[in-house]
């Protein structure tokens, strides 16, 4: 039988929470914390589950909860609710170890997503999933984006932070460059000596490397001499501009595997 957490001060319950809140904490555990009757079975099919814990009418809504790895607590619902990181909990939660990826891994031929300060969790959750769907190899993340494995940019990655592999580096230019040696095409996401998207080869023999910038003030001038050159995607004047999810969305359909 399941052991049964009935305490909002048990040890586990603490360190779970503390996972939740503190991206250092994360970072040193190697561990991350996640919430959702369909994020934890997914996360689990990327990422190492160690403790899975749940209410007794999610287990009754989920059975095939009981057939997921590691250790397994049955928590009552006011422990849910410390657990819990929104206002109507699905009282299902869990800790994963923390996939680890370096730029060693970066291959020539390959299509990858770099971003550079993207703060909002949701805009780095939603491109990391876009960079799975559309079939990227990788994304990159510069020291000052949001963490991807933060609660709220799980959510919005819907697990595809698991399914690609995600590199987190500090300055970025450094890391383009060992893109470029490899042969890899880094085009950055800028308005300046930029050529619009449409004209722009999909496919590039040695790879390619879409550079997204931060929402409010895009990318930095060094990581942009950094690119090979800069693409913009054409708009009517009705908007300034397009947020940092949506504008990288669109860069990475464009770049898409052939078959997709």
């Amino acid at each position: 039988m399941d052991e049964k957490i009935t305490s909002r001060d048990n040890p586990k319950v603490k360190y779970a929470c503390k996972l939740a809140d503190s991206p250092g904490f994360r970072r040193s555990e190697g561990r991350f914390f996640a919430e959702g009757r369909k994020l934890c079975p997914e996360l689990a099919r990327g990422a190492a589950l160690e403790q899975l814990f749940y209410t007794a009418a999610a287990a009754q809504k989920c059975p095939e909860l009981a057939g997921l790895p590691g250790q397994h607590f049955l928590v009552e619902e006011h422990v849910a609710q410390k657990l819990a990181g929104v206002p109507a909990p699905q009282g299902v939660f869990g800790v994963f170890r923390t996939p680890q990826h370096t730029l060693d891994e970066v291959r020539r031929g390959g299509r990858y997503l770099a971003l550079e300060r993207v703060q909002d969790p949701g805009n780095v959750g939603t491109l990391i999933r876009s960079a799975a769907a559309f079939g990227f190899d990788g994304v990159i993340l510069s020291e000052g984006c949001a963490s991807p494995y933060a609660p709220k940019t799980l959510r919005a990655s819907m697990g595809a932070a698991v399914r690609v592999p995600v590199i987190e580096t500090g300055p970025l230019p450094p890391a383009l460059a060992r893109l470029r040696q490899l042969g890899i095409r880094c085009l950055a996401a800028a308005l300046e000596h930029s050529e619009p998207l449409g004209p722009v080869p999909a496919a590039h023999l040695g790879g390619v490397c879409v550079v997204v910038g931060s929402e409010g003030q895009g990318l930095e001038g060094d990581t942009i001499a950094a690119c090979d050159a800069a693409v913009r995607i054409p708009m009517t004047d009705r908007v300034e501009s397009l947020n940092a999810g949506i504008a990288g969305s669109i860069l990475l359909w464009h770049f898409r595997e052939v078959e997709v």
